[in-house]
């Protein structure tokens, strides 16, 4: 693979100084800019946003069409980064993304990641979940429009109709996946929920114990909390990946 190859795969350069890194991977019908308001680091952890195909500046690239076919691609795309401790993040169909990549890397290239964050997403043995999931072109319309504004901007009319060409793929792609059964991973699996979403609740999440060792968080927010990659999301992403934690210490009154 040439360092062209390898570095689409990441919205910028990774640093050598980093002790850890923290791969995440986007939204349905978005790509790796998605994250432009979450810090280049959380603690010593770097944070790289991923890149997929057919969106952004990899807009010619062909839609891989099954979560198996991107995370074939994006582990031997990731591999050359996987030098130092990592861990994946996803959130809704990103979770899939991510989870069907370390997979991918376990099961073909035996490079287990050592975290696995798996944000509002149902496990991946269970039927596909969403009201996104079933929506017609013309209400996806507006849907877009709303997560365009909640990240800052707008689409212009230009792009409408690609961006939503996009969104549509994506969510074929996570229609059509389904595991048999629940797969044991050698990295720990954190599930995070959020106490005000309405689209994945937190209760539909518990069947990712069936994965392996299994941690979940239960955070205050909403659908669209992690966007803002808030203090308790930094938190469970620092105890994690941190190879040297610093403890907190509280104050105690009366």
């Amino acid at each position: 693979m040439t360092n062209f190859e390898a570095r689409k795969w990441l919205f910028r350069e990774p640093s050598d100084d980093a002790p850890a890194r923290l791969f995440c991977f986007p939204y349905s019908g978005t790509g790796a800019s998605m994250y432009r308001s979450w810090p280049r680091r959380i603690g010593p952890v770097e944070v790289l946003p991923v890149q997929l195909a057919a969106r952004e500046n990899r807009l010619a690239e062909d839609h891989p069409g099954t979560y198996e076919q991107l995370a074939e691609d994006a582990a031997r795309g990731l591999l050359p980064y996987l030098d130092r401790p990592a861990g994946f993040f996803g959130h809704c169909g990103g979770a899939l993304s991510a989870f069907a990549t370390a997979l991918e890397l376990e099961q073909v290239h035996d490079r287990p990641v050592e975290a696995l964050f798996l944000s509002s997403q149902v496990p991946a043995h269970e039927k596909p979940f969403g009201r996104w999931l079933w929506l017609p072109r013309e209400e996806l319309d507006g849907e877009l429009d709303a997560l365009a504004r909640r990240l800052g901007g707008e689409i212009e009319p230009d792009f409408k109709e690609m961006a939503l060409d996009l969104l549509e793929e994506d969510l074929a792609t996570q229609r059509r996946y389904r595991l048999d059964e629940p797969v044991t991973l050698r990295c720990t699996v954190h599930g995070i929920g959020w106490a005000g979403d309405v689209e994945i609740r937190p209760d539909q999440m518990h069947g990712w114990d069936a994965y392996g060792t299994h941690r979940h968080a239960l955070l205050d927010g909403d659908h669209y909390t992690f966007l803002d990659a808030p203090q308790s999301l930094q938190d469970v992403i620092a105890a994690a990946l941190d190879p040297h934690p610093v403890v907190r210490r509280s104050r105690r009154t009366g």
